[in-house]
């Protein structure tokens, strides 16, 4: 019935030119001032220009297309971006012309929200507007929610306590584990189940890594300072936090998938710097990325969406929440 994947993901700059054309579609149609755009290209500038989410995404898909294969359900994975090359659009196009017309859409975002997830279905949707506008047609089925998975949580509980081990020993019992995910407008929030994802994963993690002392916190918000966004800052959490008697954190940014610009600068740059001023001891624990636990994941993930529909055709519409 299935004849490919296609792994819906973010998307990044690959040099600095990149930078600004790249912002301007994340940014498309949303309320953000032109301060807060050059504020944002220069946390891009500060790594050249070049986001790890594209090459830590074709690692995974590689990793997925090796497993599917060794399952005995050999399916070419293609990688489609919503902010960047290469583009769902393109992708599509060069999967019709290879000869894919039924598919499994994988979105790279665990927890449910209009920008983390039905904004990806309703770009697929546009992109295949796009090619049946040329006469072709690619069906995408999507992929179930994965954010309790076992083996999403047995990744970043490894993560964390591998990044834990790094805390001076002193402190090493006594700190918090931080979780962190990118900050949504309030309306959004309460249509959604975001909040509730994110605590469910993070209590899970948390309880295969042993620890008692966890939080869930936000970051890498956009909007006008005016909007109510999901709360606290994960840096106001922690000046607060060690004010009050915090002796050490560890991150772990759970509300991503890979180790891209926004986990980078908030938490290795702007979140360090801000534990370093005051005498924080910090730590961050590693997304996903290609771990091969998450890569398995997403090979089950794919395989029971395989095993659904083997009995019965999906409806070929575009998913809701």
């Amino acid at each position: 019935m299935f004849d490919s994947v296609l792994l819906i993901s973010f998307g990044g700059p690959q040099g600095r030119d990149d930078i600004r054309p790249f912002l301007a579609n994340v940014l498309r149609g949303r309320r953000v001032s032109p301060e807060r755009v050059e504020e944002v290209a220069h946390h891009y500038e500060l790594f050249d220009g070049v986001s790890p989410i594209t090459e830590l995404t074709r690692r995974q898909a590689d990793g997925l297309r090796v497993r599917l294969a060794v399952a005995v359900r050999p399916l070419p994975v293609y990688v489609g971006m919503r902010n960047w090359h290469p583009l769902l659009a393109d992708t599509l196009r060069t999967m019709y012309a290879d000869g894919a017309r039924r598919a499994i859409g994988f979105i790279a975002a665990a927890h449910h929200s209009y920008s983390s997830c039905q904004q990806y279905r309703e770009n697929v949707a546009a992109a295949q507007r796009e090619l049946e506008a040329a006469g072709g047609h690619v069906d995408i089925t999507f992929a179930g929610s994965w954010y309790d998975h076992p083996l999403f949580i047995d990744a970043n509980a490894a993560h964390v306590n591998a990044a834990r081990q790094r805390l001076p020993t002193a402190v090493r019992d006594a700190a918090r584990l931080v979780f962190t995910a990118h900050s949504i407008p309030m309306p959004m929030a309460e249509v959604s189940l975001y909040r509730e994802q994110l605590q469910s994963s993070a209590r899970l993690i948390a309880e295969k890594a042993r620890v008692l002392n966890w939080t869930v916190v936000y970051q890498s918000r956009s909007g006008r300072p005016q909007d109510p966004w999901l709360e606290p800052d994960v840096c106001e959490y922690l000046r607060r936090e060690h004010a009050s008697g915090l002796r050490a954190a560890i991150l772990c940014p759970v509300g991503f998938v890979c180790d891209h610009i926004e986990v980078l600068y908030d938490l290795d740059r702007e979140a360090a710097e801000v534990c370093a001023s005051i005498g924080l001891p910090m730590v961050r624990a590693e997304a996903v990325n290609d771990d091969p636990l998450f890569l398995d994941m997403m090979t089950d993930v794919v395989l029971r969406t395989i095993r659904r529909y083997e009995t019965g055709r999906p409806l070929s519409i575009v998913n809701r929440d």
